[in-house]
């Protein structure tokens, strides 16, 4: 199965994260927990706070695709495109963009935080119980939609899911792939 490497063109307005869906079983295959006043349980929500925190992409995490097109074949996102993503949502003004499940637009939904983890063992991320690699897009994003924060206090809605535009880089083999991790973490040693 191929698995292909997902950039942008900072050229293209187009092209970024334009919205952040809630869903129930997130592509990147991570929860986020809802914050509280004194400490975090995935189920454990207050009222007053409603605020979800999760990861937004994670690096080289390989994401199952399949249409009718390309058939089976993984996507993965580099750290620095996850960067250069993050840093355009913003800039482009779409923190308030939220769907759910990818299927209908909703109000009352606004990214407060975003950041990128620089160190897996200080990050903010750990003090909430998160251990996601460097390189990782977090956000916390701010609920005040009724509906919304009903379904996440029913289980519902369990993460993060990115809607955005991306060209397609390389196509690797499940063999190229590992054998280019490798040669990464080599480098990333020296």
């Amino acid at each position: 199965m191929k698995i292909v490497e997902m950039v942008l063109n900072e050229e293209i307005d187009r092209q970024g994260v334009y919205a952040v869906s809630v869903v129930n079983s997130p592509a990147i295959e991570e929860d986020w927990v809802a914050l509280n006043r004194q400490y975090v349980e995935l189920k454990s929500v207050d009222d007053e706070k409603r605020i979800l925190m999760g990861a937004a992409l994670v690096p080289n995490k390989q994401i199952y695709r399949k249409d009718k097109e390309n058939g089976e074949f993984y996507i993965y996102f580099s750290s620095q495109t996850i960067r250069k993503a993050s840093e355009l949502f913003l800039k482009r003004n779409k923190q308030n963009n939220a769907t759910y499940e990818h299927m209908k637009e909703i109000d009352g939904m606004s990214v407060v935080e975003s950041w990128i983890i620089e160190d897996e063992d200080k990050d903010k991320s750990k003090l909430y119980g998160f251990s996601l690699p460097v390189g990782t897009w977090m956000i916390s994003m701010k609920v005040d939609n009724d509906e919304v924060w009903s379904k996440v206090k029913e289980g519902e809605i369990k993460g993060f899911s990115i809607e955005g535009y991306f060209e397609s880089k390389t196509e690797l083999s499940k063999d190229e792939y590992v054998l280019d991790e490798i040669v990464n973490i080599l480098k990333s040693i020296q």
